[in-house]
């Protein structure tokens, strides 16, 4: 079960040596931060980057229905977008991603 906002906070704040209410104001400015810098691209060191994408209109044609084949158009539309980082994706998934396949065995033959 993932931890609720009370946790998070109280748990920063008990890492850190502030109260919880600083660590609640902390978090909100964060998040406030974030959705305003959204659309110029925001970085959590550490964490990943948050962004604003736009998508361009374009013809699709319909799946299924009476009107299968039909032509028809997606509106242009405004994605918000996550990637995380590295070192994150690293750290959660306990080791490194991506390194073409090699191995720390190799080097070493009869």
């Amino acid at each position: 079960m993932p931890m609720t906002k009370s946790e998070v906070s109280r748990y920063l704040a008990d890492k850190v040596g502030i109260t919880k209410k600083q660590s609640d104001t902390f978090l909100e400015a964060l998040a406030e931060l974030a959705y305003a810098e959204a659309k110029n691209t925001f970085v959590i060191p550490g964490i990943g980057k948050l962004s604003l994408k736009e998508s361009a209109a374009r013809e699709a044609t319909m799946p299924f229905g009476p009107r299968k084949g039909e032509k028809y158009m997606v509106p242009a539309k405004k994605k918000v977008k996550f990637t995380v980082a590295k070192a994150a994706k690293d750290a959660i998934t306990g080791g490194k991603s991506g390194d073409g396949g090699s191995s720390s065995m190799g080097g070493d033959s009869m």
